[in-house]
């Protein structure tokens, strides 16, 4: 144990957080934290698998200190909290990366490089970057188990996965069905729709839009309208502002019940005459109004308004049935290839007339709408669009065209301006224009998706939507609205799950199926497929087993030891004789896809191509990690649900959303109990980040400039966590100076004090109720801040739990308590006072560094260690092995906090009058004036009014009460506050207000409100909803706060002038003994030049100057030759100073 405290030169948080990580590691504190608490009460946390093939941004700094602080916070509470670190392996990331890397597209997988040989560099890239993920981990203080992951690839975590399928196949919950769904062209898979409904994938685009015109074909049910219109074509109007979607046109749907109406006109383009179906509702849309009934005889290409006159009314499904000619017919459109009866109107209920035409283009391949009410109308489907994003090579003239620019071709010719004006140039378009609308993108590739026909596997989610909106709502959101807004409304409108991804590296789909597809297994263990694999191999004279696992009959300790990636030892009854795993032992494509099974007729059953959403990899981890059901049932039981997870809002439609759907279907429980949803992290102008764009910022350089600490206060003190944060260095320069730098000096403080007295806190403990007021205060004051923290850090309020701790710190204890004690620690007598003061400074800060620790672990252990290592209070090694602090009721005093709150507002309240006057606080003056609003209020003022006058260094308090009308004050609406509440109101309320006398606003401070009339109604205002301003009396200035108001006399006489000169003289005389080396208790002796205005001050007060600056004499000189120039009242003059020995 240290005999001394430690003394630093200056503050080097890097440097402290080098240290304290050799430290944590040399001592397995981490690993101790867990370990200590072996029979506690466990606190169940789930660290959201990150994507090691990718290098870690600011945003993971953000989430992962709050995950991190929640960990810390509960473990020093009590609790036991494993910390199982994960890393998500699959997926279009890895995908799309490695494609980037060797140059190729999913088209030349399995061609130009095997399926194996691609799976194998998925598998080297995807832990590319671990180790820097392992080190912005370490260097950040986030504590989680890295020695044990979960990691997504790993044949045991799969395992799991098939047999959570398995479930859910055998409820039911999964099934294959065609739909229209999200598609990816540039990835080269389907979407989920919360994979769409990610964060930025809706864009806003200008694309290229048109009214069609499709032909109608004269026969008994469009006969009407041809009689309406007389010698004239007909046509249907169709807007879209998908123009590469017409070819693939099957029919028209139109509003049953909708008002259409039959317009005679010309065509914008050929100018021909002709006569058009729209919706009657939409009519101003396309025609002007002036337009009406317009001359048509005399109309030439050269007018500006088209005339146009109403030929018939009638509903929507008057003209159900009427057919038309195709619009773009090609050999690969036909009605034939098409199937159904296409090419006709037909009615459905999705139609509106909010924009558009009120006639619907359908093309049942690319909408979901579309497809329903295609199919229920049987006018077929036609797919001219492949699965690259291209025209088929039966679309004559477009095709192999990319519908949209997936190559980021420079040279791309937008197909959309190319039918559109085909459509014009044929008079086939009423209307081309570019149109700004938003459109859905691709999460990861960022390019535009299609809707389009896939034959996919599902999850029923649906079966269980209303379950998982009851128990959503027993969910602790942080923040609460996400929960109920955000995500509730994303339940409320879920559709099943789109589960299938036709890509290679992920999780196979375990589902065999027959050739003629009659019957399916759904495969739930490697066990089980084994098993299934030895019936095939005996019916269809195969060797699968044996390829598979190097035994062609292997035992359940074997299949262990495989998954377990050993090589278990040859025996009589295994037959295993590998030397190495082998390598087909894989649940991974190729190998899976070559398994073959067979049905109960003995035919054989081949695997679906499909790979599973790699969502659902990391929504299954609270049991894949364990490799429930397999192993560690009992640890599941007592790890599932999650008390706590967090991750960013983006994820509340990803792994929010997978954890709580398959938490409900598998287990009927919620997931976790409580999520923070952590917002955005902009750069300083609001602007989200990106490499693009040049302001992103690396958490490496940033942690290893500014420290970890810092970094981590900023993040979660600047905002919220939940709302998005404005990064910027500065802040965190800020923060390092003013609230690390001054906990730092306080440190020291002390350190320099407490070295010289010898303070180890050996001294019997003093009760707070026998220790000075000011001790009693403080610690008071600690103890308030001890509950309020615990009820933010319960409550997940981190950002709350900071602003405290940085307020108590700054505001309290360095700006008051210790600057009010200055005296006791450096003057005295190692007696009761002095050590009453080093055990409340003690108490403050060693409560301080275990209230700080979830947030800034490094410093606070530097803190704690600092004072432990000498006083041995605390039996833990290090802060984050200690308790954290509870709150003694009888310490803490309501009333002497208040009274003590009412010294500080005085004072700051004083001394911004002194800065306006230019008067610095060593200058003495005469008098403060304070209105009291009521006794106690006096009572409370008077009892601090002697440390007042002290710190604001006035002679006299004199009291008034608020109707002597010495204080004028005046009262102005704060139209922010009230605005919004009274509306039409405003003007007359800040009329009356602008009435109120000293009467009225003194009841209003008073009260906290106060009633006015309007229009013979009550209307009540607070004093929020005003600004009260005190105006200056002449010889006086005035200040106020809330329902506080001070006036001081800022007259200066000679004899304040002559004691204001004392106290400079003393200020520039300490100056001097501190740069000199004098020690603390040195006497002195001093010369001073001669200088009239100082002369008097220095006669009349030099007992004060020698008192003060430990000085046994004070010569005045008329010159001095030597000594050190000072500056006092703009006058410079000599002081010479020794030591008298």
């Amino acid at each position: 144990m240290s005999v001394k405290y430690t003394e630093y030169k200056q503050l080097n948080m890097p440097s402290i957080e080098q240290d304290f990580l050799q430290r944590w590691k040399q001592g397995k504190y981490f690993e101790q934290s867990v370990s200590q608490r072996d029979g506690a009460q466990p606190f169940v946390f789930y660290e959201g698998p990150p994507s090691a093939n990718g290098m870690p941004g600011i945003h993971h700094v953000i989430a992962r200190t709050l995950k991190d602080l929640v960990c810390r916070y509960k473990t020093m509470q009590g609790f036991q909290v494993k910390r199982k670190a994960g890393w998500d392996t699959h997926g279009l990331p890895v995908e799309l990366g490695v494609e980037k890397e060797l140059g190729i597209t999913k088209e030349d997988i399995g061609k130009t490089i095997s399926v194996e040989e691609y799976n194998q560099k998925c598998r080297e890239a995807v832990m590319r970057y671990k180790d820097k993920w392992s080190e912005i981990t370490e260097k950040m203080g986030y504590w989680v188990d890295l020695s044990d992951p979960y990691i997504t690839f790993d044949n045991k975590y799969i395992e799991t996965l098939w047999w959570a399928l398995k479930q859910l196949f055998e409820k039911d919950l999964l099934y294959k069905s065609v739909s229209i769904q999200p598609y990816s062209p540039a990835a080269g898979t389907g979407l989920s729709n919360a994979e769409l409904n990610m964060p930025g994938t809706y864009k806003d685009v200008k694309d290229t839009t048109v009214v069609a015109m499709f032909k109608a074909v004269r026969d008994t049910n469009s006969e009407f309208l041809f009689q309406a219109a007389g010698s004239d074509d007909v046509f249907f109007m169709a807007w879209t502002t998908t123009p590469w979607t017409l070819p693939s046109n099957c029919g028209l749907t139109v509003g049953p019940e909708i008002d259409y109406v039959l317009v005679k006109t010309f065509n914008p383009y050929t100018h021909q005459p002709q006569n058009v179906v729209l919706a009657k509702a939409l009519l101003g849309k396309w025609f002007k109004a002036e337009g009406q009934d317009g001359d048509f005889a005399g109309y030439t290409a050269e007018n500006k308004v088209i005339p146009w006159h109403i030929q018939a009314e009638f509903k929507g499904k008057q003209v159900d049935q009427c057919r038309y000619e195709q619009l773009l017919p090609t050999p690969g459109n036909t009605a034939e290839i098409a199937g159904g009866d296409p090419f006709r109107v037909i009615t459905g209920d999705f139609v509106t007339t909010e924009d558009g035409t009120g006639i619907v283009h359908t093309a049942p391949a690319f909408g979901a709408d579309d497809y329903k009410v295609g199919k229920k109308n049987n006018i077929g489907i036609l797919v001219m669009v492949d699965k690259q994003g291209k025209f088929i090579e039966s679309m004559g003239e477009w095709a192999d065209r990319y519908v949209k620019n997936y190559k980021d071709d420079p040279d791309y010719k937008d197909v959309d301006v190319d039918i559109s004006v085909k459509l014009k140039l044929e008079g086939r378009a009423f209307k081309v224009e570019k149109y700004e609308h938003t459109y859905p993108h691709c999460w990861r590739t960022d390019k535009p998706v299609l809707y389009y026909p896939l034959d996919a596997w599902f999850i029923r989610t649906t079966a269980v939507k209303d379950r998982m909106i009851e128990l959503n709502k027993t969910i602790n959101w942080k923040p609460k609205a996400t929960g109920e807004g955000r995500f509730g409304n994303w339940l409320e409108n879920m559709v099943d799950w789109n589960l299938s991804r036709s890509r290679y590296w992920g999780t196979p789909l375990p589902v065999w199926v027959s050739e003629d597809g009659a019957e399916k297994k759904c495969i739930g263990s490697v066990k089980e497929l084994v098993e299934e694999m030895k019936k095939a191999d005996k019916i269809l004279n195969l060797n699968q087993v044996a390829d598979f696992t190097g035994s062609e009959n292997p035992s359940d300790e074997d299949l262990q030891a495989l998954l377990d990636g050993k090589t278990p030892e040859p025996t009589a009854q295994n037959d295993l004789r590998l030397e190495t795993p082998k390598r087909n032992f894989d649940l991974h494509k190729p190998y899976v896809d070559a398994i073959v099974l067979v049905d109960s007729r003995g035919n054989a059953m081949s695997r679906e191509s499909d790979l599973v959403d790699v969502w659902f990899d990391s929504g299954a981890m609270p049991y894949a990690q364990w490799h429930y059901p397999f192993e560690n049932k009992e640890k599941l039981k007592h790890s599932f649900p999650a008390d706590f997870i967090a991750e960013g809002v983006d994820q509340t439609r990803g792994w929010f959303y997978t954890l709580h759907a398959l938490g409900v279907l598998l287990f009927d429980s919620v997931a976790y109990k409580t999520v923070v949803s952590n917002g955005l992290v902009l750069d300083k102008n609001g602007n989200k980040m990106a490499k693009s764009k040049g302001n992103t910022i690396d958490p490496f350089a940033t942690i290893d400039q500014y420290s970890a600490d810092a970094t981590r206060w900023y993040l979660v003190t600047n905002a919220s966590p939940w709302d998005s944060l404005r990064f910027d260095v500065e802040g965190i320069k800020e923060v390092q100076r003013k609230h690390f730098g001054t906990l730092y000096n306080t440190y020291q403080f002390f350190a320099l004090y407490a070295n010289v007295d010898g303070f180890a806190f050996r001294e019997k403990y003093i009760p707070i109720n026998e220790r000075p007021e000011i001790d009693r205060w403080i610690l008071s004051s600690l103890h308030s801040l001890i509950k309020d923290v615990s009820r933010f850090m319960n409550d997940y309020e981190p950002t709350q739990a900071g602003r405290a701790i940085e307020y108590f710190l700054d505001e309290q204890l360095s700006n008051w308590y210790v600057r009010l004690c200055r005296r006791r620690f450096w003057k005295g007598e190692y007696e009761h006072d002095k050590i009453s003061a080093y055990q409340t400074l003690y108490e403050c800060l060693e409560t301080l560094s275990l209230l700080m620790a979830p947030i800034a672990p490094f410093f606070s252990d530097w803190l704690f260690t600092n004072l432990n290592q000498v006083t041995g209070r605390n039996k833990a090694v290090s802060v984050h092995l200690a308790d954290f602090p509870t709150a003694e009721e009888q310490a803490i005093d309501a009333g002497l906090e208040e009274r003590m709150h009412l010294a500080q507002d005085i004072t700051s309240l004083v001394l911004s009058i002194r800065k306006k006057v230019n008067l610095k606080v060593r200058q003495p003056l005469q008098k403060v004036l304070i209105p009291v609003l009521d006794a106690h209020m006096h009572e409370q003022i008077q009892a601090v009014e002697a440390l007042v006058k002290n710190e604001v260094n006035v002679k006299l308090f004199e009291y008034l009460t608020e109707t002597e009308g010495f204080i004028k004050k005046k009262v102005k609406p704060n139209f922010k506050s009230l605005g919004a509440r009274m509306g039409a109101k405003m003007k007359a309320v800040a009329a009356e207000i602008g009435k109120m006398n000293q009467q009225d606003i003194a009841n209003l401070e008073r009260n906290k409100y106060f009633d006015i009339l309007i229009d013979n109604e009550p209307v009540r205002i607070s004093t929020e909803d005003v600004d009260i301003i005190a105006e200056d009396i002449p010889g006086w200035s005035v200040a106020n706060k809330d329902n506080l108001t001070v006036a001081l006399d800022v007259t200066v006489t000679p004899e304040l002038q002559d004691e204001g000169n004392a106290r400079e003289l003393v200020n520039r005389i300490q100056k001097i003994r501190k740069e000199t080396g004098l020690d603390l208790t040195d006497r002195i002796v001093v010369k001073i030049q001669e200088y009239e205005p100082l002369k008097s001050a220095i006669i009349n007060f030099s007992d004060y100057i020698c008192a003060e600056i430990l000085a046994d004499n004070i010569e005045i000189i008329p010159q001095l030759t030597s000594g050190t120039e000072i500056e006092v009242n703009e006058a410079t003059l000599k002081v010479l100073i020794s030591k008298n020995t």
